[in-house]
């Protein structure tokens, strides 16, 4: 199965933690920001990616603390393409959901720290 369609599956089969972090971030209603969801970004698919400022959240479940190497290597690869990645375990999302939409919107009214200002802002 190729990117686009295993995203689409994504986006069907969401967990309870993505359901529940999208119904704030949809429809511009995080801030007035725009963000996608199980989107691809060269050979990964991120949870949700806020395109205008290079912001991608990602929500890992447990499965996470047994892969670190493969998070730390899709981590480097995003920031390489520009992207600040905030990553927040699905219990917080699902417990703590305002503490990490606060997170989120905090970084998306912050510059940019390694862009010149509006080179993609």
């Amino acid at each position: 199965m190729g990117l686009i369609p295993f995203a689409r599956k994504l986006r069907r089969d969401q967990t309870d933690a993505e359901k529940k972090i999208w119904y704030f971030l949809r429809d511009r209603r995080l801030g007035g920001h725009k963000f996608k969801r199980q989107y691809p970004i060269g050979h990964y698919i991120v949870d949700f990616c806020c395109f205008e400022k290079y912001i991608i959240v990602e929500l890992d479940g447990g499965q996470h603390a047994l892969q670190v190497n493969k998070d730390i290597q899709r981590t480097k690869y995003l920031k390489n393409k520009g992207y600040r990645v905030l990553r927040f375990w699905d219990n917080e999302a699902l417990k703590e959901t305002e503490a990490v939409l606060e997170v989120i919107l905090s970084k998306l009214d912050s510059p940019h720290p390694t862009l010149s200002h509006g080179e993609r802002e």
